[in-house]
């Protein structure tokens, strides 16, 4: 076990943290106060190959399975609000990676990606108005319709929405199913029946686009349909028959990506912490610096503590989501719901310490505060792990006690020579 960055490791943290500092830091609170999209920056990160789709192919030949983690962390220190507005277009390479055919992603994955020459984006576009975390209640159908599937439906909360050169959109083919009766299509840009709709004026991350993307009779050629016919058919014809058919696409993707929006989370409140380290060198209390007061240096060491531990539970599942073990205890759901807490823990931790300049926006730590509470909200909230967590805790406590039950049973059969129980 080794918890040093290897060479390879450190030196995208410092090429990141370079380009958040340098890049991304100056242009946040313009592009916060606007709810503007930040495409200069888009650009620049394309052109010093971050986010493009080769950079995020490296992301994956980590074997310790902690480039991504430290892509999100370091980029989160700049600002979530952009980091999110690059970040979203892997969401819908997900999206492809697990539902499309080899020829799909080698087509579609591409397309979600910026250039060097051009700017590019994808979403995921899921959440509706009446279904956010429960997946199975999606309103949104889909029709075939001779060689077209006809899309109906809005999605709300999307990440890109109405800018994405590709949105991935899951709805449903047989409702009555819930998730065994959904698939996911590809809507390129300019679909007739794509539009964009409310854009949403947010808490936080207010230089990432979020809006309503709305689909009346949106045709796209049967083709688009991830995956493919026979896929499909297959699948429903499981459903319908009560056999299983294994986790949602969508449920996948989200399980996917929840060390990395923890390690995002980790970012904010690393970014706080620091500022806060910052301002308190620069002051006195009782006539002593600030830095060496007992009161100070309780608090510190709250944030200190909760923020490593934090990191670490996003360290341990990304490392075992890389080396291919399975993830039965909800490793990847802890380290979500720990680091959204943190984030906003931390971030008005900060601001008690640092007092009433705090809430000045001449001051970041506002907007750090602001940009926390999502990690909470999105992809799952902190009450949804918490449930994903206890349930496969208990499944996992079930599945021992059944594995020592055989095992009982075979020391005893070997001992007395009477069969094993089937």
């Amino acid at each position: 076990m080794d918890f040093s960055y290897s060479p390879e490791q450190l030196e995208l943290k410092e090429r990141l943290n370079k380009f958040a500092r340098e890049v991304m830091r100056p242009a946040a609170p313009i592009h916060d106060k606007e709810q503007s999209v930040p495409w200069e920056v888009i650009k620049q990160a394309s052109a010093e190959n971050i986010g493009t789709l080769d950079f995020m192919m490296k992301l994956g030949e980590d074997p310790g399975g902690q480039f991504s983690i430290i892509y999100a962390e370091e980029m989160h220190w700049g600002c979530a609000g952009i980091a999110l507005s690059i970040a979203g277009s892997g969401l819908a390479a997900a999206g492809i990676a697990s539902s499309g055919t080899g020829e799909q992603i080698a087509e579609w994955v591409p397309k979600c990606f910026s250039t060097s020459e051009e700017a590019h984006l994808g979403a995921y576009a899921v959440t509706e108005p009446s279904a956010g975390s429960d997946v199975k209640s999606l309103k949104t159908t889909a029709k075939l319709d001779g060689d077209e599937w006809v899309l109906n439906g809005t999605k709300v909360f999307i990440t890109n929405g109405g800018i994405a050169d590709v949105t991935v959109v899951v709805a449903a083919v047989d409702p009555e199913l819930g998730t065994r009766g959904q698939a996911s299509f590809i809507v390129p840009k300019d679909t007739p029946g794509l539009s964009q709709g409310k854009k949403e004026d947010k808490l936080g991350i207010r230089a990432s686009q979020t809006t309503e993307v709305v689909l009346e009779d949106c045709r796209v050629p049967a083709e688009y349909l991830l995956g493919g016919m026979d896929k499909l058919n297959k699948k429903l014809e499981r459903a319908r028959s009560g056999q299983k058919t294994g986790s949602a696409n969508a449920l996948a993707t989200f399980e996917l990506t929840r060390p990395f929006v923890g390690a995002s989370a980790i970012g904010i409140a690393r970014a706080a912490y620091e500022f806060t380290l910052e301002f308190l060198n620069d002051r006195t209390i009782e006539g002593k610096p600030a830095l060496d007061h007992p009161g100070t240096h309780q608090a510190l060491a709250d944030l200190a503590v909760e923020i490593d531990a934090a990191r670490l539970l996003v360290q341990r599942a990304g490392w075992m989501g890389r080396n291919g073990i399975p993830l039965l205890g909800g490793q990847g759901s802890m380290s979500k719901l720990k680091c959204g807490d943190v984030a906003v823990w931390a971030t008005a931790k900060c601001m008690d310490i640092v007092g009433p300049d705090a809430w000045s926006t001449d001051l970041p730590l506002e907007k750090w505060y602001r940009d926390a509470k999502i990690y909470q909200l999105f992809e799952g909230t902190s009450q949804i792990q918490r449930m994903v967590i206890g349930r496969m805790q208990v499944s996992e406590f079930r599945a021992g006690l059944e594995q020592a039950k055989a095992a009982f049973e075979a020391d005893k059969a070997s001992a007395t020579g009477e069969p094993v129980p089937a």
